[in-house]
């Protein structure tokens, strides 16, 4: 998790309070809150989110389009990010100033964007400049990351990306340098330099664990896309046989994958897209049509129960959901919202002024990408 997070305060009501309250109990409360609060409050929820959490969401999808609608907002004082640290931080970097967010269970992190820490970047950018120009080298770091980082990218004329747009960004920042330095996903990074025709023998993987990255001083010079080793562990489960067994059961069926899987399941499957695409994909789809989906387990369920009409199903035979997200749950949503709204807010997301300047500047340049 960033340094750039929060406390809680110590007037705080006790969470064993809504620990085991019944259900019933925690939805009447968190209703009752939004009542009271009305428009001064905004509940985000990511379309990973579990059902009984995203009900009560304002808004949903993904983590930027959330926090871009946020910041749209003109109403809101409080914001309740149901989704993960990184998530709220950025809501934190693109609001007003006086926009307090907060995020219901601070141990709802992100395994792939804790995957790369500032000092391991700028450490790795250290090393870089021994073997090559890092005046030459563009900084790309994916949404899906610390605060911190998205200000490293600032500061060095780096630019934020998302599943959506990760090849605008990289044509964008092949249009200025030489290189481009990726993180934290390796697999977006890869899958999308690929289908722009970059090869892979121009591609090398940096594990900050080992010298150099565990690269040749030779590999990193030949290299136009330096790929840090991180992945997502939802979609790093989906594998290509898990494409095999879904054609050999259903030769009808198609297979729509998220940039985050492995390079050899993006190329087992018939589509790749965004969170967004996926769910444009099937909404658009034709009745009657067989989908496997490789993407986080709760939003393909929800995705089957909203299209009935479609047979919609999970890529892989194990349970893939984001625990990270699953923190986020009926008890800790309830427990947020009254210390909101008895006055005692608690785990606030703050980013330092700094951070947060750096930070919109990099996400600035995305933003303007047309």
């Amino acid at each position: 998790m960033s340094a750039t997070t929060t406390a809680v305060a110590a007037e705080s009501l006790p969470f064993e309070e809504f620990r085991n309250a019944p259900d019933a109990d925690l939805n009447a409360r968190i209703e009752a809150v939004r009542r009271e609060l009305g428009p001064s409050l905004l509940i985000l929820g990511h379309h990973y989110q579990q059902d009984e959490v995203i009900r009560f969401a304002d808004l949903r999808g993904d983590s930027l389009k959330l926090s871009q609608l946020a910041a749209a907002s003109t109403d809101c004082r409080s914001i309740v990010f149901c989704g993960v640290h990184f998530m709220a931080e950025t809501a934190d970097i693109l609001s007003r100033d006086e926009v307090a967010v907060y995020l219901p269970d601070m141990t709802a992190g992100c395994s792939m964007a804790d995957m790369a820490d500032l000092d391991s970047v700028e450490a790795a950018w250290a090393d870089l400049a021994e073997v090559i120009d890092v005046e030459d080298v563009t900084p790309v770091t994916y949404i899906n990351s610390t605060a911190e980082l998205k200000a490293f990218c600032g500061r060095h004329g780096g630019i934020v990306c998302t599943s959506s747009n990760a090849r605008q960004v990289l044509d964008w920042a092949f249009a200025r340098r030489k290189r481009a330095l990726f993180f934290p996903d390796q697999h977006l990074g890869r899958n999308t330099a690929r289908a722009m025709g970059i090869p892979l023998d121009q591609m090398t993987v940096w594990d900050p664990r080992r010298e150099l990255g565990g690269n040749s001083p030779k590999a990193v010079e030949q290299s136009r896309v330096i790929l840090w080793r991180g992945h997502c562990s939802v979609h790093q489960m989906f594998k290509p046989a898990h494409v095999a067994q879904f054609r050999e059961r259903d030769p009808e069926v198609r297979v729509l994958v998220h940039p985050e899987c492995s390079m050899e399941v993006v190329d087992a499957a018939d589509v790749v897209g965004s969170t967004e695409f996926i769910l444009k994909t099937i909404e658009q789809a034709p009745a009657g049509s067989s989908w496997a989906v490789g993407t986080e387990l709760h939003l393909v369920n929800r995705l089957a129960a909203a299209h009935p009409d479609k047979k919609v199903q999970f890529l892989s035979p194990m349970v893939c959901m984001c625990s990270t997200m699953y923190r986020i749950d009926l008890p800790h949503l309830a427990w947020c919202l009254e210390n909101l709204s008895r006055g005692t807010p608690a785990n606030r997301v703050s980013v330092p002024e700094d951070v947060k300047r750096w930070g919109r500047e990099s996400l600035r340049r995305m933003l303007e990408l047309k």
